[in-house]
């Protein structure tokens, strides 16, 4: 394929997109507000948010932090049916790379804001605390070590909007608000609807990965491989089915019902392998299997997905002073993930089961639940709110294509590995005024309120056969039946979790909170917020926040804030215990991670963990016009002491002689290892232009820097020293580079969207800055250097009721460097897994869609 015309216009698009916007006279990131969910020019409807300020009514521009609004209408115009994904497109400061080979994180992947950890971004859903998922993340991809929200369980049907706070929130909203706040407001619609068919697929060729055309022996009798043009692939199909509906409640009440269908084929981006997968014959020879076997023997990419999720949001008009509401969810998401394929001549394979060797496969079955109830209303000059939300993610995983190695040839080839689940109590109580004093221009806006949440994690174990060590040895030989030596234990990729890893544990805490916030002058407000919580497991803390903006002028304002704020170690840090096969230094290895209360973390230093601390502050400036022209900038930097991490995966004598018995021959464990910085500017800006019989045009730039610093390593425990162990400290050098180079430095958006009468177009580019891939081989260190995705999506009204939407994402078809071509030393899996996962906008190229929607 010729791609010079195809690459000399995916260079020109910024370009053009630039040229476009010179008026707006700056260069920056998407701003994600009015211009792009409504582009006629004319309509200036200011944006009330819910999140950033308790005092009722504030809006978007007067507001003393920077806050993002995305609507309904930009959700959906791209080919994106992932809320993380969607995010990602939307807000230069949201980084969702997709990883692949990372065990349940390929099922539910984090996303990260402003650079920060998955679980430093607190959820809310209709202003309340959101459950986090089961999972915890653990292998080599972003946000290693955390537990996060499930934003792709929320349907982009059922959001009427999304608020993003870009700024920290603790002192408000309590643990996980350190980088920032999201917060889904579900639609409230309460009659009309609307249904939606989408479906599409990745039409790509892997730039730098060659087709395998044959393979033959060589005249020195090894095998010979003949490589043609880039390889070629139509794979991904996903088809995504919605629907959305309102109902009248009686005379004063809504309910709207939202739902959604998705089933997703598998990815593969692996290149062929190009070891030998059979032992040699007698005579020193190639098998001549070696010449037919299927060289694409891994899967690397996304993985095949079936999901399916129901929310619900309703109110009730009780009486003029109360009014009940209720919202909740369900959703189910059915998942398969290749692992490390095992060759014929593995001694974790048995050849009397797997002739050609097996490529295991974990599978996920996800079940998430949520229910809130809640009233609200007045009473005796104060608005209140009382509510009680519960939530629940239960993550069974499973294996399949597998054996236990060292069941021998009868072992089974499917097990149910054991299941985590999360749940979640939180009960609100919030009240608000406005209260008149003498000397001050406004009144002061008061609310108060209190908390008490309960969070409970359990691990479930596996079946016996999927952990267990039978009395086979490697390869499923016959072996003594007592001193062995014996095959590897468990289901191969994933061995499930063991009776000594099963708990059920729990915490609670209390806390209240205090915000005032009034005008001092005609242009000076002032917001001041106080929070006192209290853990039942790590004790108590106070952390405050203060907030300001004063307008210099109508159009231009100044704004500034500082605050305090914490992050409780989530149960999932403290008591997960498992055994995986894990990649490291680019070899499978089976590592464990020890709870840090574990006798196993005790002998290698576990101190326990503590609350992360952080501080964060932030100035900029707003600039709106009467000519639909606004900017913002921010500048921000948050500090983090005692940031909770996994530690290295420690190895040595010492480590396998403590290991004994577990089936690891590495371990790690949670610890509070590093401070941290992170410092960056978002600039976001729109401009709205209404033509004369030509349509309305929304321009909207920005720009995201950001730098991640880690400031300051604890010192190695005693335990590691002269102990036989290969490392001396307990966090590698590998992961602090991770924290400090793995998401873009730099990040810009840009998009044009043009509407006139029945077609609607939006284009979209975004510029992804240098990513780095590190490794502790030098060698095997990628840099990513800066891309261009473009996106295009075209809507047409067929009729007032029915549309058709056209579109590509990636549509130019860009990859990062291939791995093979992007490294000092090739090594076997640096060739088979052809891109890195770190790559902040994947490794799966260009994908093609349509999509049918009827209203009524």
């Amino acid at each position: 394929m010729n791609r010079k015309p195809l690459l000399k216009l995916q260079q020109s698009v910024p370009q053009i997109l630039l040229a476009m916007s010179a008026s707006a006279a700056l260069v920056g990131s998407l701003s994600v507000n009015a211009a792009e969910q409504d582009t006629k020019a004319e309509e200036n409807i200011e944006q009330i948010s819910v999140i950033g300020s308790r005092r009722l009514g504030r809006t978007v521009e007067d507001s003393a932090v920077p806050i993002d609004i995305i609507g309904a209408d930009a959700l959906k115009n791209s080919g994106f049916t992932e809320t993380n994904a969607l995010l990602s497109n939307l807000l230069p400061s949201f980084n969702f790379p997709q990883a692949s080979l990372t065990d349940g994180s390929d099922h539910v992947r984090p996303a990260q804001l402003r650079g920060l950890a998955p679980d430093h971004t607190l959820v809310l859903v209709n202003g309340k605390r959101r459950h986090s998922n089961a999972l915890l993340n653990l292998n080599g991809s972003t946000g290693r070590g955390s537990s996060s929200v499930d934003l792709n369980a929320i349907p982009a049907n059922a959001i009427d909007r999304i608020e993003v706070l870009r700024d920290g929130a603790a002192a408000q909203y309590g643990s996980d608000a350190i980088a920032g706040v999201i917060n889904i407001v579900l639609k409230s619609a309460s009659s009309g609807g609307s249904v939606a068919a989408i479906y599409g697929a990745n039409v790509t060729e892997m730039d730098g990965v060659p087709q395998l055309e044959s393979v033959s022996e060589g005249s020195d009798g090894n095998l010979a491989f003949t490589e043609g043009g880039d390889r070629s692939l139509t794979d991904g199909q996903t088809l995504t089915l919605q629907g959305n509906m309102g109902f009248e409640l009686g005379d004063n009440g809504f309910l709207n019902i939202s739902t959604e269908y998705r089933d997703r084929h598998s990815t593969n981006r692996s290149d062929y392998d190009n070891r030998e997968n059979y032992a040699r014959l007698d005579d020193g020879s190639l098998d001549p299997r070696e010449l037919t076997v299927n060289r694409y023997n891994h899967n690397f990419g996304n993985g095949d997905v079936e999901d399916f999720s129901v929310f619900y949001n309703a109110g009730y008009q009780l009486t003029n002073e109360v009014d009940l509401y209720s919202f909740g969810s369900y959703s189910k998401r059915e998942g398969e993930g290749g692992g490390f394929y095992r060759r014929a001549s593995d001694s974790r394979n048995i050849e009397e089961v797997y002739p050609d060797g097996f490529l295991p496969v974990i599978t996920s079955d996800i079940d998430d639940f949520s229910l809130a109830l809640g009233a609200k209303g007045f009473v005796s000059e104060w608005n209140y709110d009382v509510s009680a939300v519960y939530g629940q993610d239960a993550f069974e995983f499973g294996v399949i294509n597998s054996l236990n190695t060292s069941y021998g040839p009868t072992s089974q080839t499917s097990f149910d590995a054991g299941t985590l689940t999360y749940n979640q109590l939180t009960l609100n109580v919030d009240f608000s005024r406005e209260v008149d004093v003498s000397f001050l221009e406004s009144s002061v806006s008061v609310a108060v309120g209190a908390e008490y949440r309960r969070e409970g994690y359990q691990i479930d174990a596996g079946e016996e056969a999927s952990y267990a060590q039978g009395t086979f040895g490697p390869g499923g030989a016959v072996t003594d039946p007592v001193d062995g030596p014996f095959g590897a234990a468990g289901a191969q990729v994933f061995p499930g979790f063991t009776p000594e890893s099963e708990g059920d544990n729990s915490r609670h805490n209390v806390s209240l909170y205090i915000d005032l916030e009034t005008y001092l002058t005609d242009d000076w407000n002032l917001a001041v917020a106080a929070r006192y919580e209290d853990y039942s497991d790590f004790g108590d803390t106070l952390n405050g926040k203060v907030a300001t903006r004063y307008s210099l002028t109508e159009d231009l304002a100044l704004r500034a804030s500082v605050s305090t704020g914490f992050r409780a170690p989530s149960l999932q840090q403290q008591y997960f215990t498992s055994v995986a096969t894990v990649f490291v230094d680019g070899e499978p290895t089976e590592t464990g991670t020890f709870a840090p209360s574990s006798d196993v973390a005790k002998a290698l230093g576990s101190p326990g963990l503590e609350a992360e601390e952080a501080t964060n502050y932030g100035v900029g400036f707003t600039w709106s016009t009467d000519f639909n022209f606004s900017l913002s900038v921010d500048y921000y930097q948050i500090l983090i002491d005692d940031r909770i991490v996994l530690s290295n995966n420690l190895s040595g004598d010492a480590i396998a002689d403590l290991l004994q018995g577990t089936g690891a021959n590495q371990g790690r464990f949670f610890l509070n290892a590093i401070d941290s910085k992170t410092r960056g500017v978002d600039v976001v800006a729109s401009y709205n232009v209404a033509t004369d019989g030509y349509g309305d045009l929304a321009f909207n730039l920005g720009y995201n820097y950001g730098k991640n610093e880690v400031t300051n390593i604890i010192d190695p425990p005693a335990e590691l020293q002269g102990a036989g162990f290969d490392q001396d400290n307990l966090f590698s050098g590998t992961e602090l580079r991770r924290f400090e180079v793995s998401t873009p430095r730099n990040k810009y958006n840009l998009s044009a969207t043009w509407t006139n009468d029945d077609i609607r177009t939006t284009l979209r580019t975004t510029r992804y800055g240098e990513t780095q891939d590190p490794s502790s081989t030098a060698e095997l260190n990628e840099v990513l250097k800066p891309k261009w995705i473009t996106d295009l999506d075209v809507a047409y009204a067929l009729t007032n009721n029915v549309s058709l939407s056209l579109g590509a994402n990636n549509i130019f078809d860009i990859y990062p460097d291939a791995t093979r071509e992007n490294v000092d030393e090739v090594s076997t899996f640096s060739r088979l897994f052809a891109y890195s996962s770190f790559s902040p906008y994947g490794f799966n190229g260009r994908y093609v869609y349509g999509k049918i929607e009827m209203k009524f």
